[in-house]
C-alpha cells in the first residue's frame, strides 16, 4: 500500500488490484477514521477525502497503514440477480473470439459470481470483477455511438450493465429489463461498490 497526498483534502491509496480495493473500501465503510468525508474506490486506487479541521494527512496515513487491504470475504446474504436475455449484437463475435459456442459463452457468463469493484464512466456504471478469464477480451476497435440502457457487456477483465444510453466500446452479450440506475429510487444505484451480482438467463 502506498499513500499519496492528493491536494489539501485527500489521500490517494495505491493498491495491487481490485480485491484489495474492495477490502479497503469495505473496511473504511465499516469503521471510517475520524475526519473522513468520502471514500471513492477505483480500479487500483482508493481516494479518501478528509476534513483538515478534524484530522491531518499524516494522521490519516498512519490510520490507513494499520488497515491491511485484505480482500473481503464472500457475502453470504442477499445478492443482486440480473435477468438477462442473451441476444446481444456481439454474442456470436465473442463466441468466435474465445473459441466457445454461444451457449458456452452464456454458461460461463452466468456461472460466475461478480462483485462491483467501483463505479465510473457514468452514474451507476459499475465495473464488475469475477468475469471468467476465457471471456476477457479487449474493447471493440470501433466503439458504438449509442449503446442502449440495460445492455449487458464485457470488456477486459470486467462485466457491466449500461445504466443509460451512451457511447460504448464493450462487447454486448444481451440486455436486461432491470433498471440498475433510477433517480426516483432510494438508493438510485443497484450496482454500488461491494455489491454481489449474478446474471441469470431468461
Amino acid at each position: 500500500m502506498r499513500v499519496h497526498r492528493y491536494g489539501t483534502r485527500a489521500a490517494l491509496v495505491d493498491l495491487p488490484g481490485a480485491a484489495e480495493v474492495l477490502g479497503l473500501n469495505a473496511a473504511l465503510a465499516a469503521d471510517p477514521p475520524e475526519g473522513v468525508e468520502e471514500v471513492v474506490p477505483a480500479a487500483r486506487t482508493v481516494l479518501v477525502r478528509f476534513d483538515p479541521g478534524r484530522t491531518t494527512f499524516e494522521r490519516l496515513v498512519e490510520q490507513l497503514s494499520g488497515r491491511p487491504p485484505e480482500p473481503p470475504p464472500s457475502q453470504c446474504g442477499d445478492e443482486l440477480v440480473v435477468p438477462v436475455r442473451y441476444d446481444g449484437e456481439d454474442l456470436a463475435e465473442v463466441a468466435s473470439a474465445t473459441g466457445l459456442t454461444e451457449a458456452e459463452v452464456v454458461e460461463r457468463h452466468t456461472g460466475a459470481e461478480y462483485r462491483v469493484a467501483f463505479c465510473g464512466f457514468a452514474p451507476g456504471f459499475g465495473y464488475l470483477t469475477g468475469l471468467d478469464p476465457l471471456l476477457h477480451l479487449p474493447r471493440r476497435s470501433s466503439p458504438r455511438v449509442r449503446v442502449p440502457a440495460g445492455a449487458v457487456a464485457v470488456a477486459g477483465e470486467y462485466a457491466a450493465v449500461y445504466p443509460h444510453p451512451s457511447p460504448g466500446g464493450w462487447h454486448l452479450l444481451g440486455h436486461t429489463s432491470l433498471a440498475v440506475w433510477d433517480t426516483e429510487r432510494e438508493p438510485p444505484n443497484l450496482l454500488a461498490p461491494g455489491t454481489t451480482v449474478r446474471f441469470a438467463a431468461t
